[in-house]
């Protein structure tokens, strides 16, 4: 799959990112390829504009976002995003949490971590911490992202969704 990776911080750079390197290494370990990656500060206009670009593109197949998706000064990612999906897929961000709780107790309950499906395009927001997206790839995403989880996973559901 061809997999765009946005990174939303209003204080780290591409040099220093190392949530969306950890996530870019790790789609490519898997087979999938970087379809683009950014970083933008944590603005919903900015966020919206290019994550729709993505979702409009037939050859961007998933976007990992990683970041603004606390609580706390701009995190807006939920908010920016969530407008754009055609359908949401709770039970995401409910499994994140669960398996979150185990690694860092009742601080789960601050991730607003969300997937959805826009237009045929996968869509993952993640806290920005390098092992919360760890956590993620390693315990729900590469798995869904591969066509041999059993007894579903997405990678065979995409073209179901829309011809692409």
């Amino acid at each position: 799959m061809r997999i765009a990776v946005l990174t939303v911080s209003d204080s780290r750079t591409l040099a220093d990112d190392s949530s969306g390197d950890y996530l870019q290494s790790a789609l490519i370990e898997s087979g999938h390829s970087v379809f683009q990656r950014a970083l933008l500060a944590d603005n919903i206009y900015a966020l919206r504009a290019r994550v729709s670009e993505w979702i409009a593109d037939s050859d961007c197949h998933a976007i990992l976002i990683t970041g603004g998706t606390g609580f706390t000064g701009r995190d807006s990612t939920p908010e920016a995003i969530a407008p754009l999906l055609d359908k949401e897929m709770p039970g995401f961000g409910e499994l994140f949490r669960t398996i979150s709780f185990e690694e860092i107790g009742t601080s789960a309950l601050q991730s607003r971590a969300f997937a959805g499906l826009a237009n045929g395009t996968f869509i993952v927001a993640l806290p920005g911490s390098t092992s919360a997206c760890r956590t993620a790839w390693s315990k729900i995403i590469r798995a869904q992202l591969d066509e041999t989880t059993r007894p579903c996973n997405l990678a065979d559901l995409r073209g179901r969704f829309f011809e692409r």
